[in-house]
């Protein structure tokens, strides 16, 4: 029986040394700042498409796949359903208002960030007139951050007009 936890004490520690001596898995160092800025760059093309009421320059936001989690209504699936509700919003749009958004926070790990931010809505006379905060869930393809899923909130009452 000795012999027995010997050889089994021997394996152990044998394991362990070897697993202590072997070399991590390369981890790759992202550049954050990098990141943040090409996320704020895709969030300042999308309320400039807001801005401009064209439905096309804001859906490029979003991946194919994508799901828009919008404030009092059920989500969009898809790229295609996606620009549908911004169109639909924008054709609606009576008051000329706009949005700016901004990174709060910004986690990234291998091909994938999670920002949370913050939007301040403007009216035609840049004056504040309401704000909020979103979460948008990016995945890099084909070399560029696209948004999978994104969700807004506020505490205002959705207007008529918008």
């Amino acid at each position: 029986m000795r012999k027995f936890i010997k050889t089994i004490a021997f394996i152990t520690f044998s394991a362990l040394i070897f697993s202590a001596c072997s070399t991590p898995e390369k981890v790759e160092t992202l550049d954050m700042e990098k990141i943040k800025v090409e996320i704020q760059a895709m969030e300042d093309a999308y309320a400039a498409g807001e801005k401009a009421k064209d439905a096309d320059a804001v859906v490029v936001y979003y991946s194919e796949d994508a799901i828009n989690y919008s404030r009092n209504m059920e989500p969009n699936s898809g790229r295609a359903a996606i620009r549908e509700n911004i169109a639909n919003n924008m054709a609606k749009d009576t008051l000329g208002n706009y949005n700016v958004y901004k990174i709060v926070d910004l986690f990234a790990e291998g091909n994938t960030a999670v920002e949370i931010g913050s939007w301040t809505e403007f009216d035609s006379y840049d004056k504040e007139i309401g704000h909020g905060n979103y979460m948008s869930y990016f995945e890099k393809r084909d070399g560029k951050y696209v948004c999978v899923r994104d969700m807004s909130t506020t505490k205002a009452p959705v207007k008529s007009g918008m």
